[in-house]
């Protein structure tokens, strides 16, 4: 495939949609200008993904969500992303950005719910025909914090209104991927301001652009 894959991911509050969308200007307005982008998102990057989010993350309480259904939910959008966006747009040469993809679900599912992981990667494979993220940018904040930013907007979703614990685990399932993933995951510092991060993911993507042969006219220029 021509185009690349960079992923956006966190734990709630981390801010990757700001940051997505923050980068996509940036990308618009620099010297990469024959670069195709398109942002897209888990779950929901579809129109079957649309209502399998609100079905996994609307509040009602007369409906119990199982921990396996919700696996099997997410997969499915997944797979539905996969094969009629992700791949295709791909294909084309894009550079899609997207916010939260395959290591979301282990560290949620897996970690956050104890779903066994091998059962989460073969599910993940399946979902996705073996696409992986050219690049993966976590961003690490503190989950209290985090989860603090969130509510203070109001109206929380099923997963973000999860206890603590559940969080704290999520986190910890981030950060075993990245250890296990330096080669494509990169660490962000999310603890900072909005500006340091934005200029830090731009350079990264910056160099990283570079690295696999999309030309920035300022450096063929010099």
């Amino acid at each position: 495939m021509k185009g690349k894959l960079i992923v956006f991911e966190g734990v709630e509050g981390a801010g990757k949609t700001t940051q997505m969308q923050r980068l996509i200007h940036l990308l618009q307005a620099s010297c990469f200008l024959k670069v195709r982008l398109m942002a897209t998102r888990e779950p929901g990057g579809t129109e079957l993904g649309r209502r399998l989010r609100h079905l996994l993350l609307k509040q009602d309480p007369g409906e119990f969500v199982s921990d396996r259904a919700e696996l099997f939910m997410y997969a499915a959008d997944r797979a539905q992303h996969v094969e009629t966006c992700l791949k295709p747009e791909l294909f084309k040469g894009t550079i899609v950005l997207c916010d939260r993809f395959t290591d979301s679900t282990i560290a949620y599912q897996g970690y956050g719910r104890g779903i066994d992981l091998n059962l989460i990667k073969q599910l993940n494979d399946i979902a996705t025909g073996g696409l992986q993220s050219d690049l993966t940018l976590w961003l690490d904040i503190n989950v209290e914090a985090g989860l603090a930013r969130v509510r203070s907007r109001g109206g929380c979703d099923r997963i973000e209104q999860a206890d603590l614990k559940f969080h704290q685990r999520v986190q910890q399932g981030f950060a075993g991927l990245a250890g296990e993933n330096k080669s494509r995951i990169v660490r962000i510092d999310g603890d900072r301001t909005e500006d340091e991060v934005a200029r830090e993911i731009q350079a990264i993507v910056t160099r990283k652009l570079e690295d696999w042969g999309y030309s920035n006219n300022t450096n063929s220029e010099k």
